[in-house]
């Protein structure tokens, strides 16, 4: 954990490339970390396979040494897992997923922030007009250790010859007062608005969601509270998402709703997350999967898990200054119009993942 030698605070962290893109803009942000060492601060960086990597490593997507090494460190830097489609896992305890599912349950990393925000110099790569996005700075909070991915009983079995698929939607009490909190305290620290979003007219696994957000707000009278069937906060997402400030929901709705929510603000290139415990520890991701059809291109958007990278050093590392500075050096680079394939519009500069990465490093030198 976090050391102080010589007066200077050693952080220890877990960098865990995973697949396809996922190693390449992963190797951005380190070279933003490294570009903010100094004299008071230093980055240990332990490098670890996962997913496809830990299967090719150790037959597992989750190593159990990959798997000590995230629960000892400070924090964990995550790319994106996932294996080229030419590789199929009969056994679904092989398939790379698994790995980032059983660090979440096993680390308690049950709660993910997903913000979207609009940067200005972004507008035109929207696919919606101007005028729908321009106002956008929300944040998701999905719950991310329940629901339909965790719950039991599950599987594909026979009957009456017939195979049929079986998955189930399961919330406990505690476990939805868990993430409401997060989510009020979340919004008291925002514009103070709040919207559930449940399928409470069908699902009583949603009824029971809803009536625990209803019994949690009591305690957050400062806090609006609104809730929103999924097909209508879809449709809002869309129609009107400046409307949102913070949107809490379940482990699928939530997965959804935030890739979504990627093409208000241009691309899913563009949004980072955070996924935290009860505790300091938090997994820092971009939104994105691994890509393996661009992998290796250099043509990746590093830019989300650089802003992951700064939601890591603000919420598991105690260093918002350092934070501040990395997303003021984002904004410098994309003010000055350099942009990735993704995002790229007429009479920019279309530059690649590593220039990118350096780009970046070479604002926040610029400002220092």
């Amino acid at each position: 954990m976090t050391s102080e030698i010589n007066n200077k605070k050693i952080v220890k962290i877990a960098v865990l490339g995973g697949d396809g893109v996922g190693p390449e803009v992963t190797a951005q942000s380190v070279k933003v970390l490294r570009a903010l060492e100094g004299e008071g601060l230093a980055f240990e960086l332990t490098e670890a396979p996962i997913g496809q990597a830990g299967v090719d490593a150790a037959g597992v997507p989750l190593p159990d040494e990959t798997l000590a090494l995230a629960a000892k460190s400070d924090a964990i830097l995550f790319g994106a897992v996932g294996a080229p489609t030419h590789i199929i896992h009969a056994d679904r305890a092989k398939r790379p997923g698994a790995g980032i599912l059983k660090l979440r349950k096993s680390l308690g990393l049950y709660a993910n922030f997903r913000p979207a925000v609009m940067f200005p110099e972004l507008l035109n790569a929207s696919t919606l007009r101007p005028e729908i996005v321009r106002d956008v700075d929300m944040l998701i909070i999905r719950e991310l250790t329940g629901d339909l991915y965790f719950g039991e009983p599950r599987g594909v079995h026979r009957e009456d010859g017939k195979r049929v698929g079986i998955n189930t939607m399961r919330y406990s009490e505690d476990e939805i007062s868990r993430i409401g909190h997060i989510a009020f305290q979340a919004a008291r620290q925002r514009r103070g608005k709040l919207c559930s979003v449940d399928k409470a007219n069908v699902l009583e696994t949603m009824q029971l969601w809803r009536e625990v957000m209803i019994e949690t707000g009591k305690h957050y009278p400062d806090v609006e509270l609104s809730h929103l069937y999924i097909d209508a906060a879809s449709m809002t997402l869309i129609r009107n998402p400046a409307s949102f400030d913070v949107i809490v929901t379940g482990n699928v709705f939530g997965d959804i709703l935030s890739d979504a929510s990627a093409m208000l603000t241009g691309s899913i290139g563009m949004l980072p997350s955070a996924s935290l415990s009860a505790g300091t520890l938090g997994l820092f991701e971009p939104v994105h999967g691994s890509a393996p059809d661009i992998a290796g291109k250099d043509i990746a958007n590093p830019i989300a898990s650089v802003l992951s990278t700064a939601m890591m050093l603000r919420h598991a590392l105690a260093l918002p200054h350092e934070a501040d500075r990395i997303e003021g050096a984002v904004r410098h680079v994309l003010a000055d119009g350099y942009r990735t394939a993704d995002i790229h519009e007429i009479g920019k500069i279309k530059i690649g993942t590593e220039e990118m990465g350096d780009a970046i490093v070479g604002a926040l030198k610029k400002a220092a």
